[in-house]
């Protein structure tokens, strides 16, 4: 396979930082302590608590617990080991995740994930910096709330500029922190009670598979931007694998032992957090640490940004992207399409990573150039067609339920399934059907796709 076209030329001085254009070698300075304690930090969420209420309550019925324990489990485990393919491809690619695309569909078909990519960034960054604007108001009330955002903003926007240092002191401090935090957190609630809200209830158990998935491949498209800069594959791989699969799931799990105490009402976990006596000083640390959620969104962008103008500074790109999503977290407070933009997410990545998955290992070691990452890469069209196989049978069996401008989304793909006679069953995955599918195919059109264009 051939190496990622970058110039060979390491940086001055003690601390290297990420490259500040695409065509500059990355350091490689994190070890598996690193890469670890980094998507550690990131399983953990003040979104993941709320997201309980996702994998707990289905068409208006409440799972059992030992369904939701185990979908959380299993759609997290699915997930990480999905993010953790990705950091392996990082790795080996040294280049960030848009760009190593353009090995994938060519430079400018690599345009399309990109932008992509670059919406659903911003959409989580908007997401974040209100989550923790509203936990900041949990805590401390009486401040006026664009103060909270524009101090996450700005607080983001500092982390980003020198994104190597700020994962170093989320090892070496901040995981430490979250950790304690979580225990606490999960022996209070436990000694509380937990009541079953449906003994015996599986029914809705693979849709909460999918809505723990399609946070776990939220991640997915911005693992190498972090990875590249890894020792080993294996550090790579296991840190992803293990530190996000462990902290999402200790986060799920608090998140459901406190929904199951508010009757299943998400927007009161934070008021159960807060009602534990010396909760709020824990509650301050996993408030505080959200914003290495927001970091990763937009230094990401900035990532995906530079596939498309590969000679710009990303200190310029982080801080206008900084200014822009604090500017939007001012503006916009309309959340209500958070699970159904969820779900776009899964339709768009999980079928993506599988064709990356098996074009990058199967295909690209015995294709004519490799992996070509250049501004000249060609395109290749057919790779397009496994992709777009896999978003509609992931559309097919759970269709985004879109409102707004877009709500004649679902009424499309409602047709669509009588037309194909697809309807979702009791067995039906969208995120695994949607993955295999796709990835069956590219293998199958893995002679073609040797070929390059």
């Amino acid at each position: 396979m051939s190496p990622s076209p970058v110039l060979d030329q390491p940086q001055p001085g003690p601390r290297p930082e990420a490259p500040l254009v695409l065509d500059t070698n990355p350091p490689r300075t994190l070890g598996f302590r690193d890469q670890a304690a980094f998507w550690t930090n990131l399983g953990v969420s003040l979104i993941g608590f709320q997201s309980a209420a996702t994998v707990l309550v289905f068409n208006g019925k409440d799972l059992s617990l030992a369904a939701s324990f185990t979908a959380i489990v299993a759609g997290t485990v699915i997930g990480s080991l999905m993010l953790g393919v990705a950091a392996v491809i990082g790795t080996r690619a040294g280049a960030p995740a848009m760009a190593i695309l353009r090995g994938l569909f060519g430079t400018r078909m690599s345009y399309l994930p990109t932008v992509l990519n670059i919406v659903q960034c911003l959409g989580w960054g908007v997401f974040e910096l209100t989550v923790i604007a509203m936990g900041a108001e949990a805590l401390y009330g009486g401040v006026p709330h664009w103060v909270y955002v524009v101090a996450a903003g700005a607080l983001t926007t500092a982390m980003t500029i020198r994104p190597l240092g700020s994962i170093a002191v989320l090892r070496k401090y901040v995981a430490v922190a979250v950790g304690v935090a979580m225990l606490f957190f999960t022996v209070e609630l436990l000694r509380r009670g937990v009541p079953d809200p449906s003994p015996g209830n599986w029914t809705g158990f693979l849709p909460a598979v999918d809505s723990v998935i399609a946070v776990s491949i939220s991640f997915v498209p911005l693992a190498a931007d972090y990875t590249r800069h890894a020792k080993t594959t294996r550090s790579s791989f296991w840190g992803a694998f293990t530190g996000y699969t462990v902290s999402q799931v200790w986060c799920y799990v608090v998140g459901l032992l406190a929904l199951v105490q508010v009757g299943g009402d998400p927007n009161k976990i934070f008021t159960t957090f807060m009602g534990i006596t010396a909760g709020w000083v824990f509650f301050t640390v996993l408030v505080v640490r959200e914003a290495d959620q927001s970091f990763a969104n937009v230094y990401s962008t900035a990532m995906s940004l530079q596939n498309l103008f590969p000679r710009v500074d990303r200190r310029i790109l982080t801080v206008g992207l900084g200014a822009l999503v604090t500017g939007l977290a001012l503006l916009v407070t309309d959340f209500t399409g958070y699970e159904s933009f969820l779900g776009l997410i899964g339709a768009v990545f999980v079928p993506l990573s599988a064709v990356l998955a098996v074009d990058f290992f199967f295909g690209a070691g015995k294709r004519e150039g490799g992996w070509d990452l250049s501004e000249t890469a060609p395109t290749r069209w057919l790779t397009l067609l496994p992709w777009a196989v896999g978003f509609a049978v992931y559309q097919l069996i759970a269709p985004a339920q879109l409102t707004g401008w877009a709500k004649g989304w679902p009424d499309f793909w409602a047709h669509a399934q009588d037309a194909t006679h697809i309807h979702p069953q009791v067995w039906t995955s969208a995120s695994l059907f949607s993955f295999v599918v796709p990835a069956l195919l590219t293998w199958a059109l893995t002679p073609l796709l040797r070929r390059g264009r």
